[in-house]
């Protein structure tokens, strides 16, 4: 499917979900985590908490709170202080897509999951992402956004978007 490269703060995004880069006992922490949960207010950690621990891979969906979001689908990359995989990527990517996309929803912002703190190349995550969404059949899902912090991330992302779309 189609997909949109964007820049910003996850937390200010509007769309119907956005999706949290979690570890498997839901627990948010920093980095995407610790920015939803500061805008989000009170609630959306003990929600997701409540709600974990999920597989490695597996996906679990909150209310979006104080975000600009109807929900939160918190895809879990990695085990609480370990790392990461490519499988675990590939997963939690297509769990968060098929979530949002059984949900109803028609516009998800994506985070890098898994590339950050999670500890896994990024270059290669981002290439696992964007295969995912790419390869990704929706219902309902019609925007699709894949979002980086940063201007270097950006670029970077830009470029393997570009790379996997041929």
């Amino acid at each position: 499917m189609e997909f949109e490269v964007i820049q910003g703060d996850i937390a200010a995004q509007s769309a119907d979900a956005l999706v949290n880069a979690a570890n498997t006992s839901l627990r948010m922490g920093s980095g995407v985590a610790g920015a939803l949960k500061r805008a989000a207010g009170g609630g959306l950690d003990k929600e997701a908490v409540s709600k974990g621990p999920v597989d490695l891979g597996g996906v679990a969906t909150t209310d979006a709170y104080e975000l600009d979001a109807e929900y939160v689908v918190h895809a879990a990359a990695m085990p609480p202080g370990g790392q990461s995989t490519g499988e675990s990527i590939r997963d939690a990517t297509r769990n968060a897509l098929a979530e949002a996309d059984a949900l109803g929803c028609e516009s998800v912002v994506l985070p890098a999951i898994g590339c950050g703190i999670a500890g896994f190349d990024f270059e290669s995550g981002v290439r696992i992402i964007c295969e995912e969404i790419a390869a990704f059949e929706p219902e309902s899902l019609s925007d699709v956004r894949l979002i980086a912090y940063d201007d270097t991330d950006y670029e970077t992302i830009r470029r393997i978007a570009g790379e996997v779309r041929g």
